[in-house]
């Protein structure tokens, strides 16, 4: 028995709005950027004595965030500082605003 495997080709920001609507597929996500968007930056320890989680579940998500783009992360050994990456953050609210008009 054969098999065919479909191949769809999207629009660049069709996907683009894929990977950030999967990274805020998380409310622990939607709490760390909202989190994130109140400060000018904090480390992954600050975000451990916000949030309920053990620092590998926060870093998990930091690490999706930053695959996504929504957020930036600076090394100042032996820590992380991450922040909202704005252009991508401006980015991500047009991609949003014209998909729900």
């Amino acid at each position: 028995m054969k098999r065919s495997i479909k191949h769809i080709e999207y629009k660049e920001d069709t996907e683009a709005l894929a990977l950030l609507a999967k990274a805020l597929g998380h409310p622990t996500r939607i709490a760390i950027l909202k989190y994130l968007k109140d400060q000018s930056s904090c480390f992954t320890g600050d975000l451990v004595d916000v949030f309920p989680l053990a620092q590998s579940t926060i870093s998990q998500h930091l690490k999706e965030l930053k695959n996504a783009g929504l957020i930036k992360g600076e090394l100042e050994p032996p820590k992380i500082k991450y922040c909202i990456n704005e252009d991508k953050w401006n980015t991500a609210r047009s991609l949003f605003k014209q998909f729900l008009e």
